[in-house]
């Protein structure tokens, strides 16, 4: 799909330099623009690289003011990286409009019922009593089960599995490979030293303007629901336990792990590795440096670090000293060795 630079300024209210003709078809970095794309330049430090792109329009801040000339036509907008983020969401969207229809062989129970503009991909699978929603793309060898309800422009790409009962809100993503309202991990253990399954029979719910990363994994809860809020943000590799429940606006990053019926609030930011202990919970706005381990409540308003995670100044405090241990130790035995031979003279 080609588009013309004065198309892309009228859709982001920008103001164009140059060739209004100027036609792109795909967007690159700055630093490695190509005929025929589209860049942008938000960071100061990247400028150089505008006078020697390639890129045949770049989008600027309206405060930006060449040193030199340019050969590429400039959008400016009052902040290029916003703008940027806006365009590839019309990209997206526009690429998704393409795709209409069922493809065969594909299973749609009798009973389910689907929403128009959709599309459902080759060996995909909708149970009994689903209800999908308008503008829903299922992508190739997708699982939807028995009595899951998928609201209004979703999309589940490949190889996600939805289990039976689970409710996924509108504008809702999940990635491929990721599981919506798999077992929670339950099991009694017996005299005999086995284990007995504890059945769960609760469900997940992911509410609107969700977006699940590839293999991530959100357990069903034992009688009730794991509830992911409005507009939080997992990345790939997160595992959420049972009965956990995440506050809106949250992000986590890559192989976070959140335990059972532990409490997340709103607009809290999780690094990547960041583990949570269960039955705890976390206030809203909480950041988590990578790989902090929390294993009680946190209120609201903090950041913090290590494992177990404290209040960030303190923690990095604690590693200097940390680096410096072997040295400390050096001096504490010759301080040691010094004394002592002080009390024998």
């Amino acid at each position: 799909m080609d588009f013309k630079a004065t198309d892309i300024a009228s859709f982001l209210n920008g103001e164009i330099v140059g060739d209004g003709d100027a036609k792109v078809s795909n967007v690159s970095k700055i630093e490695d623009g190509k005929p025929g794309t589209l860049a942008f330049l938000a960071n100061p430090k990247y400028e150089q690289y505008i006078y020697k792109t390639k890129a045949s329009v770049v989008l600027v801040n309206k405060s930006f003011s060449p040193k030199e000339d340019i050969s590429a036509t400039l959008i400016k907008v009052d902040d290029a990286y916003q703008a940027f983020a806006s365009l590839l969401e019309l990209y997206v969207q526009a690429k998704a409009r393409m795709k209409q229809g069922v493809e065969q062989p594909c299973y749609i129970a009798e009973s389910a019922t689907r929403g128009d503009d959709g599309y459902v991909g080759a060996f995909a699978y909708i149970g009994n009593n689903a209800k999908i929603g308008n503008n829903v793309k299922i992508y190739p060898q997708v699982h939807v089960g028995d009595n899951v309800k998928i609201g209004d422009d979703c999309i589940i790409y490949p190889g996600a599995k939805i289990y039976d009962d689970c409710v996924i809100g509108n504008h809702c993503i999940i990635h491929a490979g990721a599981v919506i309202g798999s077992d929670g991990f339950g099991f009694a253990p017996q005299k005999d030293g086995t284990y007995k399954k504890i059945h769960q029979i609760g469900n997940a719910v992911l509410e609107d303007d969700v977006e699940i990363g590839a293999n991530t994994t959100i357990d069903c809860g034992t009688m009730e629901s794991t509830i992911i809020r409005k507009g939080v943000k997992l990345d790939n590799l997160i595992q959420i336990a049972h009965n956990v429940e995440v506050g809106d606006n949250t992000v986590m990053a890559a192989q976070t792990g959140i335990s059972g019926s532990a409490k997340v609030g709103k607009n809290c930011m999780f690094g990547g590795q960041v583990g949570l202990g269960g039955h705890i919970t976390i206030g809203d706005n909480v950041t988590l440096g990578a790989q902090s381990g929390v294993v009680s409540n946190l209120k609201s308003n903090q950041t913090l670090l290590g494992s177990p995670a404290f209040e960030i100044k303190t923690a990095m405090r604690a590693y200097t000293l940390l680096k410096n241990l072997p040295e400390i130790r050096r001096d504490v035995l010759q301080l040691k060795k010094t004394i002592n031979s002080d009390k024998k003279n």
